[in-house]
């Protein structure tokens, strides 16, 4: 799991581990850019080994990013998690982990793409936004949508008010998505994510 900030997701990711709802994905290892990160204190205190690997070390984004993949794939990762990382991921750990990367964004994409995407919902006017979780592809918040779960925007909505109420969708969705992935029962048919029965309830 890669983190940048206060590791809430990651937070929800634990307790949905430790409840039995992640199916047979287990967190392995966080990985953070900042070592003043809220998600390191939250895997240490939860026992999941944290690296810092900060990104003003290395050259390049390719150089950092192969740094990222050496780390992952040291602690045996299949599936990695973006859970507020602040960083554009290159093709070196996109191609390293094809079809096996998933980001948590604040909007209902491919709306508010990018940074303060509540922001911009507010500054739009919007009525609606809320959370979505997505393969990542080189694009920015642009790879094929796996989850997403819709939030009203309230008339007197600050950015703070709206990011607590998406960030408790986000909490529920992003468990869940990465509980589909490690099931094997998602599905890329071009832009679209098809999610397929549990084995036994009408799967072939």
């Amino acid at each position: 799991m890669l983190c940048s900030g206060t590791g809430t997701n990651l937070g929800a990711l634990i307790a949905a581990e430790l409840a039995g709802q992640l199916g047979p994905a287990k967190l392995r290892v966080v990985l953070v850019n900042k070592p003043e990160a809220g998600a390191r204190v939250r895997a240490q205190a939860a026992g999941i080994p944290c690296t810092v690997l900060e990104h003003g070390e290395y050259p390049r984004r390719e150089a950092y990013d192969a740094a990222l993949v050496a780390a992952l794939r040291a602690a045996d990762v299949e599936i990695v998690a973006l859970a507020g990382f602040m960083r554009v991921v290159t093709p070196t750990l996109l191609d390293a982990f094809a079809g096996r990367v998933l980001n948590i964004h604040p909007s209902l994409l491919p709306a508010y793409p990018g940074l303060h995407a509540q922001r911009q919902a507010l500054m739009a006017g919007a009525k609606i936004s809320g959370a979505t979780v997505h393969f990542v592809d080189d694009g920015l918040d642009s790879g094929p949508i796996v989850l997403q779960a819709a939030v009203p925007v309230q008339d007197d909505d600050d950015e703070a008010s709206l990011s607590a109420r998406i960030l408790v969708e986000e909490h529920r969705i992003f468990p869940e998505a990465l509980r589909l992935l490690a099931e094997g029962r998602l599905r890329v048919d071009g832009r679209r994510v098809h999610i397929l029965p549990e084995r036994g309830l009408g799967a072939a």
